[in-house]
């Protein structure tokens, strides 16, 4: 077990965008302890709407089969900012008003994430990383972390690719339009007391759509009706996961978080994709998911290309891009198997 922990900045933080907090925090969960040398460390970097609390959203990372041994690994897992889930985000204070940034909160860029991420970590003083891992958004992170610390050693990288795709970014925009079309919502931002509830339980259902498969949905529901609700199966599963979201999420947060993700491009004012990733020498893990329909597995089959030292393995799974928070057991057997850990 761990408890949820804060670090508050002694500085301010700057985004690419120009954005100053002069206050910011990160909340946190670790697992295990750090060695004299402080380079025993397990970063694990969660998903579009998961916490920093892993053993709520990945507990076969901590099950016998996993290779994580917590007498011997330190592993950490920090909020993203921008998620409401501790970290500072569109509803931490603003300083200067006393009250919510709301719509003023910028969008944090995939390496925005990464810097962010390194303050708590240089706070600690950790010294090496052993392997950082993460899936789809978690996967982004982790890889430009590979590219902006030298203290990571080698990465497990799940369900995501080299950038953020039109494929991607467009369902992720027909999401944001659901949040836009609320009557609550205004101009980028939505009344203080009156968050889009109804358009973010929308934005979620597509969602859910895309992180199944249809041979999925179909052993799930079939086409089987219910009566007594007059509806589809199917209907009642996606409008009770995008109830479910909006009890513990919200619009803001979930429209700078996909936004963010869109940000993803490790050729971006670097070089050619060739010559970003042809430039890493660490040990890479890319697991692709056969059904995996938001991510395909030619962008990691990409990727792995790509990158000299990098091993792919496929993860065979009926669940699609949520195969990687399911599918426990084959992901530490490829762990166990490769040579990264």
């Amino acid at each position: 077990m761990s408890n949820l922990k804060k670090h508050k900045f002694p500085h301010s933080f700057s985004t690419e965008s120009g954005f100053t907090f002069e206050e910011a925090n990160v909340a946190y969960h670790t697992w295990g302890t750090l060695n004299e040398r402080k380079d025993n460390v397990i970063l694990v970097i969660h998903a579009l709407t998961g916490n920093s609390n892993i053993e709520d959203w990945f507990s076969g990372f901590f099950a016998k089969s996993s290779p994580v041994n917590l007498d011997k690994h330190f592993v950490i897992c920090m909020n993203i900012p921008g998620s409401c889930y501790g970290s500072l985000n569109p509803w931490s204070i603003n300083p200067d008003t006393q009250e919510p940034y709301r719509g003023d909160f910028p969008v944090f860029t995939v390496r925005d994430v990464v810097r962010f991420q390194q303050e708590l970590l240089d706070h600690l003083d950790i010294t090496g990383i052993e392997l950082v891992l993460g899936g789809s958004y978690g996967g982004m992170i982790g890889l430009e972390f590979i590219l902006m610390d030298n203290r990571i050693k080698s990465a497990c990288l799940t369900a995501m690719g080299k950038s953020h795709s039109p494929w991607a970014i467009g369902i992720s925009h027909a999401q944001r339009m659901a949040l836009y079309a609320d009557l609550k919502w205004k101009g980028g931002f939505y009344e203080k007391d009156y968050p889009p509830s109804e358009g973010l339980s929308a934005a979620r259902a597509m969602a859910m759509i895309t992180y199944r498969s249809p041979k999925n949905y179909q052993q799930k529901f079939d086409r089987n009706f219910n009566k007594e609700k007059k509806v589809f199966e199917v209907e009642s599963y996606l409008e009770y996961q995008g109830k479910k979201l909006v009890d513990r999420f919200d619009a803001l947060t979930y429209d700078r978080l996909t936004k963010s993700m869109d940000t993803h491009d490790v050729s971006r004012e670097r070089g050619t994709f060739e010559e970003v990733l042809g430039n890493i020498s660490i040990p890479v893990l890319i697991l692709g998911i056969d059904s995996d329909n938001l991510y395909p597995t030619s962008e990691q089959k990409e990727l792995a290309k790509l990158i000299p030292n990098a091993v792919y393995e496929e993860i065979n799974s009926p669940y699609g891009h949520d195969a990687f928070l399911i599918e426990f057991e084959q992901i530490n057997d490829a762990l166990k198997k490769s040579f990264i850990i």
